[in-house]
């Protein structure tokens, strides 16, 4: 089996895993959709997205990570907003049965990270890297694992290099367990 066909079968693999819990499989379930596993669960050359691809790549750590868009239309400027789903376990626990706090801040940072990835994909942004420049986050609720949380990502402002955005963690219920407010600024070059 080829590096591509098993890459493959681990995406369709973790796009199953949410089709088979009701409360996602409704959210996939909606017309034009472009579903893929997140583009950092798949290791880059020089190590790079290692720590959600190999360290929490686990089923006892993110099991299954997904990010959802819509078709975008020729005309549409960007893609502004992304759902993404995450199956969470015990191992990233802080207090027993609570997923830690830098683990949900780092999951959010992500997921707003995907809906860059996939305007880059769908051809809407350079191919040029974007980096963290500040994330506000406040925390609501414990996020209880194991659990499958959805993140609702979406860009706000863009002024030259610099992307404001938003995400929310929700739980299965629709609860805000956490939310953060970020600027992302895309480099002048690459790394």
């Amino acid at each position: 089996m080829t590096s591509s066909s098993t890459q493959k079968s681990a995406e369709q693999m973790e796009i199953d895993h949410f089709r088979s819990i009701p409360w996602v499989a409704k959210h996939l379930s909606q017309p034009h959709l472009i579903i893929n596993q997140a583009d950092s669960r798949r290791p880059k050359p020089g190590h790079g997205d290692t720590l959600l691809s190999h360290t929490l790549n686990s089923q006892d750590a993110i099991s299954a990570y997904i990010t959802i868009i819509q078709q975008p239309q020729p005309e549409q400027e960007l893609v502004t907003e992304m759902l993404s789903f995450l199956t969470l376990g015990s191992q990233l626990n802080g207090w027993p049965g609570v997923c830690h706090g830098g683990i949900v801040m780092m999951i959010l940072d992500d997921a707003q990270g995907q809906l860059f990835t996939q305007n880059k994909k769908q051809k809407k942004m350079k191919d040029i890297p974007l980096m963290t420049a500040y994330l506000n986050q406040t925390f609501l609720k414990p996020v209880r694992t194991p659990c499958t949380v959805m993140v609702r990502a979406k860009i706000t402002k863009v002024e030259g290099r610099k992307h404001w955005i938003q995400a929310a963690m929700l739980s299965e219920d629709g609860e805000e367990l956490a939310r953060c407010e970020s600027m992302f600024v895309m480099l002048k070059s690459n790394l």
